[in-house]
């Protein structure tokens, strides 16, 4: 995922401390149900797509536009399936970000999936029987996503 330019101008006074930020994540469905991944560019493995949104940008926005750039495929957003803290991450330069992940079922509307920007080596559709190896991040979010399932988020601990 390359920074956006507002995270770096950030940066430039925060330096590497903890930034909390919104991340986004799109699990897209085409007619066929299958399911749209992209193979990073930054560690070579298949995961579902996604971003940081722009300031002001509705996360439905980010999903659809995120999309779009990483893979030519037009979508539309259909709903919330989870919302999550994700546990604080320290990359190899010492920026430390924890991200609030937002997760939507999108639908394929249009477009040929290909590489559409440099964050990506491949991108494909695959039958939710057959995902290539994916992380438990993924894996889990795809999962929701075909469940009519309400909202999930992480439940409180009980004190």
């Amino acid at each position: 995922m390359a920074t956006p330019d507002f995270i770096r101008e950030i940066r430039a006074t925060a330096g590497h401390q903890l930034l909390l930020l919104p991340g986004v994540s799109a699990i897209v469905f085409d007619d066929e149900g299958r399911v749209l991944l992209g193979r990073r560019a930054d560690t070579g493995r298949w995961s579902i797509i996604g971003g940081i949104p722009e300031p002001g940008e509705q996360p439905a926005v980010t999903a659809e536009r995120e999309v779009y750039e990483e893979t030519a495929v037009r979508c539309v957003a259909e709903r919330v399936v989870l919302v999550q803290a994700l546990k604080p991450v320290t990359y190899p330069n010492g920026d430390q970000c924890q991200y609030m992940d937002i997760t939507i079922r999108c639908r394929a509307v249009g477009g040929e999936a290909r590489v559409n920007d440099d964050e990506s080596l491949d991108v494909a559709w695959f039958a939710v029987d057959a995902l290539p190896a994916l992380e438990e991040f993924a894996l889990f979010r795809i999962k929701q996503a075909l469940t009519d399932a309400p909202t999930w988020f992480e439940p409180t601990s009980s004190e």
